[in-house]
């Protein structure tokens, strides 16, 4: 998983504006739909990365919970519990690459560039963490479709409820890529994003549950991810959150945020 990500963000470095291009493109980057735009488009155009986010969680639910459509795990129908799974690590990947991208143009002096013109700080990190939602919401999609095929059902309103919890969920993982980002070189993001969904993953359940009770099933109750996956007993009448589920999210999120602000004032020299 660690070589696909270093792989993306080859692609992701290729997509980065040259020097001809920043200068060409100073006089406009600091309007937020230019710019939201731009960055969409550079985004779509790493096709390694949409293997990575989404075509793997994809056949992983189509190879693994296919077969065992008539079974049960962690206490749900094997299908769903192994769509919200896969929903939850590759939406993790979705919105933790915009790390990548910030990475990507640290290293070419983009955001040095970016930092003459009139864009406003907020508008840059609202961009990466958007377009990182948006890429999450087509893996989201993809991987609905794909357990609906595989004879999951649920009310019309569960599914909504549902994306609303994953979607919150998704906040601390958005914070985490902008850490990274403004942390990491370019070359040690795929090596660190690769691990870091994979560990989330494993300890949240999204390919299983690890432990019934414990002290791993403490440390699972304890992450984020845990609750992505757990929203998929929204869908089969289990009710929202408990308390619990928000308070380690919200936890997650404040602290993931504040780290956030801080590495990017460092990075910029606004401290």
């Amino acid at each position: 998983m660690s070589t696909t990500m270093n792989s993306s963000l080859d692609t992701t470095m290729s997509t980065v504006a040259t020097a001809p291009d920043i200068r060409a493109r100073r006089s406009t980057a600091h309007r937020p739909t230019t710019y939201l735009r731009s960055e969409w488009l550079r985004t779509i155009r790493n096709r390694r990365f949409f293997v990575f986010s989404l075509v793997i969680p994809l056949v992983l639910l189509l190879v693994i919970a296919g077969p065992n459509r008539n079974q049960t795990l962690g206490g749900l129908p094997f299908a769903t519990y192994y769509m919200t799974g896969m929903v939850a690590w590759g939406s993790m990947a979705a919105v933790i690459a915009g790390g990548a991208r910030i990475a990507a143009e640290r290293s070419v002096g983009w955001n040095r560039q970016l930092r003459v013109t009139p864009l406003r700080p907020s508008v840059y990190l609202a961009t990466k963490v958007a377009t990182g939602y948006a890429l999450a919401s087509i893996s989201i999609v993809l991987l609905y479709a794909a357990g609906i095929s595989l004879g999951v059902r649920m009310p019309f309103g569960r599914w909504f409820e549902m994306s609303g919890l994953i979607l919150v969920g998704l906040i601390p993982f958005a914070a985490l890529g902008v850490v990274l980002g403004h942390l990491l070189t370019v070359d040690s993001m795929g090596p660190a994003m690769g691990g870091i969904t994979s560990l989330f993953g494993l300890l949240g359940g999204a390919w299983g549950p690890i432990a019934d009770h414990g002290v791993m099933r403490a440390l699972g109750e304890g992450l984020p991810s845990y609750w992505l996956v757990q929203s998929g007993r929204v869908g089969l009448g289990g009710g929202a959150w408990p308390a619990r589920a928000w308070i380690v999210v919200a936890v997650w999120s404040i602290v993931l945020v504040r780290v956030a602000v801080w590495a990017h004032r460092r990075d910029t020299g606004k401290v």
